[in-house]
């Protein structure tokens, strides 16, 4: 038998490597990665669900005391700020978002079937799936300096929407909708688009407008990310908000009827009168329609008997005016508005027997209709309003 071998040997004589052990390298995360991963699975729950968790079962309830544990601790709020792109945190004074404002809305005031159904939100992909995501990615704090003239504009635009002097609108046609200095809604979050970076980029053989914008959120997060990419997220999950009215009365009129070279005519404001013979029509007195076309006026009227805006009978053209710069939408907004108590409210019904109830025809003397057509050709309109009880026009 062989001398035995000491240890030493063992381990000298262990040709393969056998013994051999390489120190590990420790796994344990430390406390502020571990907090950090904690607060990133709230975020995700937020960007699926575009709310922060609720005590409504197991796995929220877990979510919603780990984050009020957060928000109780300066420490950790500290470490996690930078992460925080929803303000899940409330580092600032918090904005609620339109959203919130209508679940907040106790009395019922802004219960209106247009209004809420814009905030269904059970449909939304998550932001993975949604070109928000590669949005989120881009955004960042703001300094609390930097961002309080935005926080202050977007508490008047909350308070503006509460009173109805602004509406959220359908977001679409993007050109003419997606502009600088106007206030979005996304994912049920107000943003302002301060700048729409718009320059001319060569994508292969043809080239297309784009540009990095500069995008706030009421959050005090702010983003750059590419005009086209903000149009396709607000057609998504999105909508406008609109001018207030005297914005839009400013806007109609900043440019309208300003002659340069290379303006062309927009179109024509007309008033007419209907032949209708349905007796409930042909019995009202002082009845007319005031209205834009962006064609020749004969012919867009030419085939009235057959549409309802025409109260589907044929009409007698009393005037018709040439306009240059006015945006048809705003000049009917303002129409509407400022007729408003005097609207024709009847009913019309199609060759189906559909029910139509017109809203273009406004019940005021001639000499009236002749003075406000003429106010809005010069803008002067912004001045006046109509008293219906007395069928004056009186200052404002």
């Amino acid at each position: 038998m062989g001398k035995k071998k000491t240890l030493a040997d063992i381990f000298n004589d262990d040709e393969f490597g056998i013994l051999d052990s390489k120190p590990k390298t420790s796994q344990v995360k430390t406390e502020d990665e571990r907090l950090i991963e904690s607060f990133k699975e709230i975020t995700v729950f937020f960007e699926k669900n575009n709310r922060e968790p609720e005590a409504t079962n197991v796995t929220e309830f877990k979510l919603l005391s780990r984050l009020n544990a957060v928000r109780k601790d300066a420490k950790k709020v500290a470490i996690l700020k930078s992460y925080d792109v929803y303000n899940l945190l409330h580092t600032k004074e918090e904005v609620k978002s339109v959203a919130a404002i209508l679940n907040d809305d106790a009395l019922g005031i802004l219960d209106t079937g247009d209004t809420l159904s814009i905030f269904k939100l059970q449909h939304v992909k998550s932001a993975s799936e949604r070109t928000g995501a590669d949005f989120t990615a881009r955004r960042k704090a703001m300094k609390d300096k930097d961002f309080a003239p935005y926080e202050a504009q977007f508490k008047k635009v909350h308070k503006e929407l509460r009173e109805g002097k602004r509406q959220l609108k359908e977001f679409k046609d993007v050109e003419k909708n997606l502009e600088e200095g106007k206030y979005y809604v996304l994912d049920g979050v107000l943003l302002f688009l301060e700048k729409e970076g718009i320059e001319d980029r060569k994508i292969g053989d043809r080239t297309r407008k784009d540009g990095r914008t500069i995008t706030i959120f009421e959050n005090g997060t702010v983003s750059n990310m590419l005009y086209r990419s903000l149009a396709k997220a607000l057609y998504n999950g999105g909508s406008i908000v609109s001018d207030t009215d005297k914005d839009e009365e400013q806007e109609l009129f900043k440019n309208a009827n300003i002659l340069n070279e290379e303006d062309v005519q927009t179109g024509w404001i007309y008033v007419l009168r209907s032949k209708s013979t349905n007796p409930e029509i042909a019995a009202i007195n002082d009845l007319y329609k005031i209205g834009f076309s962006s064609i020749d006026v004969n012919e867009r009227i030419k085939n009235a008997s057959k549409e309802s805006t025409y109260l589907y009978a044929d009409v007698h053209l009393l005037d018709k005016y040439a306009c240059y710069n006015i945006d048809a939408q705003k000049f009917e907004h303002l129409i509407h508005r400022f007729f408003a108590e005097v609207c024709l409210n009847v009913d019309v019904f199609d060759d189906k027997r559909n029910r139509i109830t017109p809203r273009e025809w406004f019940v005021a003397p001639r000499p009236i209709i002749d003075s406000v057509v003429t106010f809005i050709l010069s803008g002067d309109i912004v001045k006046f309003k109509y008293d219906s009880v007395n069928r004056v026009l009186i200052e404002k």
